[in-house]
């Protein structure tokens, strides 16, 4: 509970601080989450977690400072400064401790609405590590942490352009009161505070890693990281940040990012931060969620990230949350959390406006990440096709497999013939500089053609060379497609290339513009299936992310599917697998219709 948690960190000549904690306690036992919500929103991190009370650290130096705040800054209109109780817990989460009295979370993310009060947060947390008496951890009494002040406090507010930035250093004059200014001989400019005769500073910085790269600021706050990418020097100067703060004494140096949902596809700083969150969560599957997970099941074999300390919190619109005239208000009041200044009105126009896209919409009133405009698919309609069902040994299905030598992932994704669930049956993402495992591909064949009927299998190689391979033949895919056909042919049906020099029984090459234009159309009813709710899936989360990565590639045939550049990081093979398989799972069932679908014979039948 809030209030034994607060009263052991008030110490007996306190009396100040102990009336400020107190009326925090008291809001906080008080509160509870709104129960009359027209939508449940999504929630991401600790701070609105309740169970029967407030989920809070055990150990914190948060209490200290949300009373040092109440005594030393001010509100903008005057009265003293007073976090609303969702800020407040957000804090006490910052500054919670472990068992060795270092922070437990070096990292922090808060993610918002537009207009919550986010540069607040960061200004009066950016004064605080200044000036505060418990800024960083002394010693324990008993269990109780005692805090002290920082050493030569070096605050950088950074940003991407200088208009950021000033969105925190304009809150500095009215935050920082006559009293206060005195009491820590506080200087305010336009890009720079200073106290304590100028041995402790806030300093406002813009895009340039040199000037940052060497420096050993003690916090730095992040501003607008959903707008920090390649172009604008962003991941050169979160780079140089991470670098400055891992080095600092005892790694007390904190970083805290203050954003809105980033736009998938830009490979911002801001999206790099959450999905490095997401992998620390696990990919455990749902079905093997409470116990061990087999060694054929992916998402269970897939390595979790290691917790590198990093506290990310959200509060989101749900993904069926509509963008209309007539939702949007019970959808923002449901997600504003304690911003309850935001207008509701005011934001309904904006929403109305037809200047803004319905995807920026959603980022910016809903905290959504949801997807840009060329995306191939809507990420609610691949989540919502996840389903917590698998394959079973006996069923017969159909695979589809795509092939990549270093630069993009291998893959084979399975449809069961009954019902046209999906699952992945392998993938593998090699690293920079290392080539995929051709040994573990023809296993996870192996084992799928002695757990499963499979009645078809195409596989797209790709057209790699071999470096190893002597002779004119040094394709890097061609043998082995070529020992599949060999060892399974006579049990296939619906060959991908019926006649010819280039007759097989496995290989559909995209670069082939028949088997081109085939795949096409298949895309195309795939992404119709999929908005339909025909598309289902093993939930698996290496699916799911190839898919939200996907982008739409309009083409001679119609709309395919594409990585966002040639070189992205972001993968999409799982997809093209999903694609594939549906399509020839839809060919094998229109061979049974034309009775031609003998073994080794079967026929191609282009969709409509």
């Amino acid at each position: 509970m809030a209030r034994s948690l607060a009263s052991a960190q008030v110490r007996p000549r306190d009396a100040d601080y102990r009336e400020v904690i107190a009326w925090y306690e008291d809001q906080l036992e008080r509160a509870a989450p709104p129960t009359d919500l027209e939508w449940e929103p999504v929630k991401i991190g600790p701070t609105w977690q309740y169970d029967n009370g407030w989920v809070l650290p055990a150990a914190t130096l948060g209490w200290r400072n949300l009373a040092w705040a109440g005594l030393n800054l001010q509100a903008p209109k005057g009265g003293p400064w007073t976090y609303t109780l969702e800020q407040a817990r957000f804090i006490l989460w910052f500054y919670a401790l472990d068992e060795s009295g270092e922070f437990a979370f070096p990292t922090s993310v808060f993610q918002r609405l537009k207009g919550h009060g986010k540069d607040p947060v960061g200004a009066s947390l950016a004064m605080t590590d200044m000036c505060s008496e418990d800024a960083v951890f002394s010693h324990w009494d008993g269990d109780v942490p005692v805090g002290a002040e920082r050493m030569n406090p070096w605050v950088q507010c950074v940003a991407v352009s200088q208009l950021q930035t000033q969105n925190t250093m304009k809150l500095f004059p009215s935050l920082v009161g006559p009293e206060t200014r005195r009491k820590y001989g506080v200087q305010i400019g336009k890009l720079n505070v200073w106290a304590k005769g100028d041995t402790a500073q806030i300093e406002a910085v813009t895009a340039s890693p040199l000037a940052i790269e060497g420096g050993r600021p003690t916090l730095i706050i992040r501003n607008e990281t959903q707008n920090w990418n390649s172009s604008n020097g962003g991941h050169e100067m979160a780079g140089a940040i991470e670098g400055n703060a891992a080095k600092s004494a005892n790694g007390a140096a904190r970083i805290l990012d203050i954003c809105n949902a980033y736009r998938p596809g830009e490979d911002s700083v801001g999206q790099r931060a959450r999905e490095a969150y997401d992998a620390t969560v696990g990919h455990r599957c749902a079905v093997h969620s409470d116990v061990d997970g087999w060694p054929e099941c992916l998402d269970c074999q897939r390595p979790k990230t290691v917790d590198f300390g990093l506290l990310y919190d959200s509060l989101e619109a749900p993904p069926d949350a509509p963008l209309s005239v007539e939702a949007a208000p019970g959808v923002v009041e449901s997600i504003r959390g304690d911003s309850v200044w935001l207008s509701t009105k005011r934001i309904v126009q904006s929403i109305s406006n037809p200047a803004n896209s319905p995807s920026e919409s959603r980022r910016k009133w809903y905290n959504q990440i949801t997807a840009t405009e060329d995306a191939w698919a809507d990420p609610n309609d691949v989540k919502g096709a996840a389903v917590d069902d698998r394959l079973q040994p006996g069923d017969a299905i159909v695979m589809f497999g795509d092939g990549s030598k270093s630069d993009d992932a291998t893959g084979i994704v399975a449809v069961r013939v009954s019902d046209g669930l999906a699952q992945v049956l392998h993938v593998q993402q090699p690293k920079a500089g290392q080539i995929v495992d051709r040994g573990a591909v023809d296993h996870a064949v192996v084992q799928a053609f002695d757990q499963f009927k499979v009645v078809a299998f195409w596989f797209d190689p790709s057209h790699a060379k071999d470096d190893d391979a002597e002779g004119d033949d040094n394709s890097f895919w061609r043998p082995l497609c070529d020992e599949w056909m060999a060892r399974y042919g006579r049990r296939l049906k619906c060959w991908p290339t019926q006649s010819g020099p280039k007759r097989h029984a496995v290989i559909f090459d995209m670069a082939s513009p028949s088997q081109q234009q085939l795949f096409v159309a298949g895309a195309q009813q795939a992404l119709e299936d999929l908005e339909s709710g025909r598309v289902k899936f093993a939930r698996s989360q290496w699916l799911i992310e190839h898919m939200v990565n996907a982008r739409r590639a309009p083409g001679k045939y119609g709309v395919s599917l594409r990585k966002e550049h040639r070189e992205s990081r972001h993968k999409i093979d799982l997809a093209v697998c999903l694609v594939g398989a549906r399509l020839l799972w839809r060919q094998f069932e229109l061979s049974k219709v034309g009775k031609s679908g003998t073994p080794g014979n079967g026929r191609v039948i282009v969709l409509t």
